[in-house]
């Protein structure tokens, strides 16, 4: 057989195949998906906890399937939010976001930012991320207006936990919090929160937007019983797996990717009761780059964190 016709028949079965990936990419990327875990880590006789988790929102004004899935989220009725950043991926998407909340910004909240709160979002190839880290950050972008999100969950009364501590009781259950700022960024400030979880609360949760080693080391070492992050987007380009969920090639940051998403306990070695240990839960997001809205064997997700007593 002559080459020509089997290098042409090559290149158009190849320029199909892309193409079928790349719309079944996009569809994903619209699969929101609610996430439920239960959690074992209030002290007994406290009255069950449900969190939920928001994280990589990267929200723009035209995403209207997106806000609708998010606006449902308040019939859920959760007794805490936890926000780990990433909301914004538009000049104009404070207000979209703050309307999408809707109703869960009446519930008790805690946030931080992420660095696509601060920077507009560039045009970047994702499957980039499987290379190793040059350590260049995108900060060359316009800033988005991160003051006016920020104003708006400090309204609602929810706790900025940027490089800071804060606490609320919650259902007769008194939560301590830390979080710091995008350690993505390295503008995590570790020794303004270093120190022991306060002992005299229920309950010690720390916030942080991306899971690098060095954060989920110091609050695990501080006595955090839980640790919630997000950044990772699970992956967002993932191998199929017989089990239906994809097997992550990188997390964008220094935490392996066998820990890309879900409940997992920190040191990874750990278990329940061991000193020094935490649990671990990162979420994969809801969202992508704006330009690159794809996702492979990683659903869009949001979780819903149901906390109960220990044993």
């Amino acid at each position: 057989m002559p080459l020509l016709p089997v290098v042409r028949r090559t290149l158009g079965v190849g320029t199909l195949a892309g193409a079928s990936l790349a719309t079944y990419a996009a569809w994903e990327a619209r699969q929101y998906t609610l996430r439920r875990v239960t959690v074992p880590m209030l002290p007994p006789g406290h009255a069950p906890l449900k969190v939920l988790h928001l994280s990589d929102i990267h929200m723009a004004p035209d995403q209207r399937a997106k806000q609708e899935w998010v606006r449902g989220l308040a019939a859920l009725e959760p007794d805490l939010v936890i926000d780990t950043g990433d909301n914004l991926a538009h000049m104009r998407a404070v207000p979209v976001v703050a309307d999408a909340l809707g109703g869960l910004l009446d519930v008790p909240g805690v946030y931080v930012l992420g660095s696509n709160d601060y920077y507009a979002p560039g045009m970047r190839n994702p499957l980039l991320y499987l290379l190793p880290d040059t350590g260049k950050r995108n900060t060359s972008t316009p800033q988005l207006p991160w003051p006016d999100l920020k104003a708006r969950f400090d309204a609602a009364g929810w706790l900025d936990l940027t490089n800071g501590f804060g606490s609320l009781t919650v259902r007769d259950t008194t939560i301590a919090f830390a979080g710091v700022d995008d350690p993505h960024l390295s503008y995590d400030d570790l020794e303004r929160v270093a120190g022991p979880a306060d002992p005299s609360a229920d309950l010690r949760l720390a916030v942080a937007h991306a899971p690098y080693l060095r954060v989920l080391d110091q609050f695990a070492a501080d006595g955090y019983d839980a640790i919630i992050a997000g950044h990772t987007h699970g992956g967002q380009v993932c191998l199929p797996t017989l089990s239906g969920r994809g097997r992550a090639l990188t997390t964008n940051c220094d935490l392996e990717p066998a820990r890309a998403r879900g409940l997992h306990r920190h040191p990874a070695d750990s278990a329940p009761g061991d000193e020094g240990s935490a649990w671990l839960h990162v979420s994969a997001g809801l969202g992508t780059n704006p330009y690159v809205r794809f996702r492979v064997a990683c659903h869009p997700e949001a979780t819903l964190l149901t906390l109960v007593p220990t044993g």
